[in-house]
């Protein structure tokens, strides 16, 4: 980033590392580089889980759990209700919160840097349900047999690690 959004003039400066907060030299613009927040599902039913095949960059073709980037004034819960509706067609009243994980997001020559937030839903049968929006495909794949070298993103790999314990700590 060097160009001032603000001025025009190729004068952004960062002034701290990780490069979060950059200052125009020239009109004294402030720029934060936060953290998006976003979602990710992953629902299940029985042993198996709902694996997205992604249909778009970064990572199309490759595996990941619904999910995306939360919208202005809008809460996480509310994000995950939305985006299964968009990407899945699935109407959902809640889903459980088991934690976050920080993400690395390239898209078009920027990095974005996110929190994802994981959550899981649970249920008794499999409803009817299509790919749409960025969701190119859904598999449903038994927990046993997940890949996880295929998901694109790495907090979707720790979020299938937590899943396991999360599974773990329920039949306890």
């Amino acid at each position: 980033m060097q160009f001032c959004p603000k001025c025009g003039s190729k004068s952004l400066v960062i002034q701290d590392t990780p490069a979060k907060l950059y200052t125009c030299s020239e009109c004294t613009f402030t720029l934060f580089q936060n953290v998006a927040a976003a979602v990710m599902v992953v629902i299940t039913c029985k042993d198996e889980v709902l694996i997205a095949i992604r249909g778009r960059e970064p990572g199309i073709g490759m595996w990941d759990f619904p999910g995306g980037f939360a919208d202005p004034d809008e809460t996480l819960e509310e994000a995950v209700i939305r985006e299964l509706y968009e990407e899945l067609d699935l109407v959902v009243d809640s889903a459980i919160y088991v934690g976050s994980n920080p993400n690395t997001y390239p898209y078009k020559d920027i990095i974005y840097k996110t929190c994802d937030s994981f959550f899981v839903v649970e249920l008794d049968e499999k409803p009817k349900m299509k790919a749409q929006d960025d969701v190119a495909q859904i598999l449903w794949v038994a927990i046993t047999d997940v890949e996880i070298s295929k998901f694109a993103f790495e907090s979707a790999k720790v979020a299938f690690q937590q899943l396991i314990g999360f599974k773990k700590e329920i039949i306890r």
